[in-house]
């Protein structure tokens, strides 16, 4: 018996679904180990007791949670067939995540300004875990707006309709887990 479109459709976008999955779990588990690995050196002598996460920071989660709306906001645009609202949050989301990105170097300058380095004399045990794990998140980021402008270069080859959203689904996906993974670091550190 002979498989129909639909149902060969559907088999595949399960399988993409299952990989994704399987690939932002493997990164969170990474982030686990960073974060453990931060909780296990707060022992040591030379530990920051008093460093305190710069306002950059702030600002960069209120921006990465809007991204996400507007995210959502396309697929959910380009499911009820309105392409010029999928555009404007497609491009939004763009810009948001870029923005994300700029407020997270500037973060960085903030860290700097109060006298913290990665490397040197002057960089300690803790300001080192907070740049590791920052950079290592905006490496994931970088992958994310690759991700992103795939699915808007897609958008604009109109390879997506109310009935084929599996792109901008897909995205989706992982720049929510990245939203949600920024969060969770961010009130890791913040807290912690």
């Amino acid at each position: 018996m002979e498989m129909s479109i639909a149902e060969h459709n559907e088999r595949k976008a399960k399988t993409y679904k299952m990989l994704l999955w399987f690939g932002m779990v493997s990164m969170f588990m990474m982030f686990a180990g960073l974060t453990s690995a931060y909780v296990v050196s707060t022992t040591r002598r030379d530990w920051l007791n008093d460093f305190k996460l710069p306002d950059a920071f702030i600002i960069s989660t209120v921006v990465i949670v809007l991204s996400s709306i507007t995210f959502h906001m396309a697929k959910t645009a380009m499911k009820k067939g309105n392409r010029s609202n999928t555009t404007a949050m497609l491009l939004a989301t763009l810009v948001l995540g870029i923005a994300f990105v700029a407020a997270q170097f500037y973060g960085f300058s903030q860290v700097v300004e109060s006298g913290f380095y990665f490397t040197g004399s002057e960089s300690t045990v803790t300001t080192s875990f907070l740049y590791i794990v920052t950079i290592m998140h905006l490496a994931h980021l970088f992958a994310g707006i690759i991700v992103l402008l795939v699915v808007i270069y897609n958008h604009f080859k109109q390879k997506y309709t109310p009935a084929q959203t599996l792109g901008i689904e897909l995205g989706a996906m992982f720049w929510h887990f990245l939203d949600i993974l920024w969060i969770y670091l961010f009130l890791f550190f913040y807290f912690y």
